[in-house]
């Protein structure tokens, strides 16, 4: 198989086997097949990732740079460890075998657009495939509740209005190369190569609308309010897919606007950026304080860290490096967070953390994962988040910008503690009487052990084949 191949091989081999599942025998073992294509998904990043495959493919629609080697890799190595757990669910509740050939034809279409997200040489494109993979999430959302209906109604409509404005924002950019006698070509090596961005108005408006509609993507101020009751209402495995996979997805396709569009528009994507961070961690900061709910509470920090790496990726130059390291260690997060939290739901029967205690001594997995996951949400060292964080605070002081360093620093403090009043409780509290579980195995903990070694090595060592990959994303992103 050429190695040019194989970014189009990841979209279309979780597409033929969603078609699959029409048959209801393959639907019979549908967690199977799950597992199965997760994992060649999982190696293909790997050898992509490893390999370096230079050019483009399919009619140019398809290239991969740096960007996109590291996060195949990443997202489609968090998918095989969803996979993993839905595949114990299903082993140990044989209830679930009912619905998860449903999840299953949409968990794979979402995984084969992601990576066309990813893979994508042109910005139009990669717009459609941001758009078939919320179409296809959609019904994942929903459970038997009405709750759950309306979250992913409203899902779907802050996705829309998002992703309109994405595509408003494309038309205005056209328009803005067109009125400087260029090419109207969306082609990204086409734009990055000739520098056809032009600062004129259409351009800054075009800019402004994109960054405002994957703004509401990544769930930043102002249009963030689907996000926590999505995240909530969803089952653990669809919160990770969505908060791990498709947030990085349309993190990508943002990095690449930037990309192109910097160096004409350098103080708009600043201002805009940093506004919408700051914007961001101070909501999500009071609302962690206000919440007794687990799954929001993971919810709200996600919105937290969006909005650093917001205002990292405003700043640009002096934080790239610290962003991407923060970008990937973010990932690993909340996928083992939201599977922790659901675990914890499936025995509690309540998402209320006033009501869960004695974690380490009920659910000793749970526990442990739930608190370094919590450690490394409030960035704690030795991971990676800490260290991302180091050099984005580093990189405000160096650009001088010290009001936003004060707040960002009061803030963090401020979820510090409100995060470790609602959550070392649950973990270190008595016990709330005698309760008796099923025995949690090592298998049904292996994919959120392996999200935390990636975790520790991001933060203690870093191979150097990896660390040349951050560096080389980082550099693209310092572009002026």
């Amino acid at each position: 198989m050429s190695a040019h191949l194989l970014p189009l091989w990841m979209v279309l081999v979780p597409l033929a086997a969603a078609a699959l599942l029409l048959s209801p025998r393959v639907r019979a073992r549908a967690d199977v097949l799950l597992v199965t294509v997760a994992f060649v998904e999982a190696a293909l990043g790997c050898v992509i990732a490893a390999s370096a495959p230079s050019g483009s493919s399919a009619w140019g629609y398809v290239n991969v740079d740096a960007t996109a080697r590291l996060f195949l890799a990443v997202v489609n190595l968090i998918f095989l460890g969803i996979s993993v757990y839905v595949r114990n669910r299903v082993m140990s509740e044989e209830t679930l075998r009912g619905v998860v050939g449903g999840f299953t034809a949409s968990a794979l279409v979402f995984l084969g657009a992601t990576n066309a997200v990813i893979v994508s040489n042109h910005l139009l494109a990669a717009w459609l495939a941001l758009e078939v993979s919320t179409l296809a999430i959609t019904p994942a959302i929903v459970r038997q509740s009405l709750a759950s209906r309306g979250a992913a109604w409203r899902y779907l409509l802050f996705s829309s209005v998002g992703l309109g404005l994405v595509l408003l924002g494309f038309v205005c950019l056209t328009r803005s190369l067109h009125l400087g006698s260029a090419s109207s070509s969306l082609f990204l090596d086409d734009l990055a190569r000739s520098g056809l961005a032009s600062s004129n108005t259409w351009g800054k408006l075009g800019v402004a609308l994109v960054l405002l509609g994957l703004g509401t993507k990544l769930g930043l101020a102002p249009m963030y309010s689907w996000l926590p009751e999505t995240y909530d209402e969803a089952p653990p495995a669809v919160s990770a897919l969505l908060g791990a996979i498709q947030w990085n997805g349309a993190l990508v396709l943002l990095f690449r606007v930037i990309h192109v569009f910097r160096p004409a528009h350098a103080e708009l994507i600043t201002t805009q950026l940093v506004f919408m961070g700051a914007a961001s961690m101070l909501v999500s900061t009071f609302s962690i304080i206000a919440t007794r709910n687990l799954k929001r509470l993971v919810a709200y920090a996600s919105i937290n860290h969006a909005g650093v790496i917001a205002i990292g990726l405003g700043i640009g130059k002096l934080a790239s490096y610290g962003l991407i390291l923060y970008v990937v260690s973010n990932a690993f997060i909340k996928a083992i967070l939201f599977l922790t939290a659901g675990k914890i739901k499936a025995h509690y029967g309540t998402k209320d953390t006033r009501e869960i205690s004695g974690l380490l001594k009920q659910l000793p997995y749970s526990g442990v994962f739930l608190m370094i996951g919590t450690f490394a949400l409030l960035g704690f060292p030795p991971f990676g988040s800490f260290f991302g964080e180091l050099l984005i605070l580093s990189a405000l002081v160096g650009s001088g910008r010290m009001v936003i360093f004060g707040l960002f620093c009061v803030l963090i403090t401020m979820t510090f503690v409100a995060t470790g009043r609602t959550v070392f409780p649950m973990i270190w509290g008595e016990p709330r009487g005698d309760r008796t579980w099923p025995r949690q195995t090592f298998l049904s903990a292996t994919p959120k052990m392996v999200f935390l070694l990636a975790l520790v090595v991001l933060g203690v060592y870093i191979p150097s084949v990896v660390n040349d990959l951050l560096l080389e994303v980082a550099s693209s992103l310092e572009r002026q």
